[in-house]
């Protein structure tokens, strides 16, 4: 196994006791902040598994809060997340789920406000990784560790063809993509990603195409 630098074998630099139960769960938050856009005014966290079992002792409430507050994994803020969240006016409720997941550590998130919501599952895979799965309920496979582009778009034939050739014309190598949708034809989603981040003009020509809904990146 290969490792890009010692943090991948000690772990990120972060509050709290576990790399998987809080930094972990700390990135999870920040992730659905960052596709949320915004911070929410509303926040219900399911949590299943191991996360159920030992959140309060492992401060996987408070790290899941600190992102959804946008605080990274070493922010000493996270340790008062809570209070800071309802300091803000944000309504928290966790929830304990009995039922049996793919992977122990794994949270369900539905954050929202008068203009909208959010949810989605992720799942916290040891060392501070994570993978976010499941999307307003598109499957996925984003981790979070490499700068990505999330494209909603009509599911029509020569999407992904479009979407790369805009790519491949600035020269962004993708390392990952993945698609799925709901029903045939409808609506579908496009995770892709890159080795470099992507300029916002870029991501301008991408939501220009006929086919594309949304267009959201994720800076790494």
């Amino acid at each position: 196994m290969k490792y890009k630098s010692v943090f991948d074998i000690i772990g990120p630099v972060m509050i709290g006791p576990s790399s998987s139960h809080t930094a972990g769960a700390a990135r999870i938050g920040r992730l659905a902040r960052t596709l949320y856009g915004r911070e929410p005014k509303w926040a219900n966290i399911s949590l299943y598994g191991s996360f159920a079992k030992t959140y309060k002792g492992h401060g996987t409430d408070v790290a899941i809060v600190g992102g959804i507050l946008d605080f990274d994994t070493y922010d000493e803020r996270i340790i008062q997340a809570i209070d800071i969240a309802n300091e803000h006016g944000m309504k928290i409720r966790f929830i304990e789920e009995d039922a049996l997941t793919d992977h122990p550590n794994t949270a369900r998130i539905q954050i929202g406000d008068d203009k909208g919501e959010l949810e989605l599952v992720g799942i916290s895979i040891g060392g501070g990784k994570v993978e976010i799965t499941e999307l307003n309920g598109f499957e996925l496979k984003l981790s979070g560790h490499h700068p990505a582009i999330l494209v909603v778009h009509n599911d029509r034939f020569g999407a992904i063809a479009s979407v790369s050739n805009i790519l491949a014309k600035y020269e962004i190598n993708i390392g990952h993509m993945d698609v799925s949708r709901k029903e045939i034809g409808k609506m579908a989603l496009m995770t892709i990603e890159v080795d470099h981040n992507i300029g916002d003009h870029i991501l301008h020509e991408i939501e220009q195409l006929p086919i594309v809904l949304k267009v959201t990146k994720i800076v790494d």
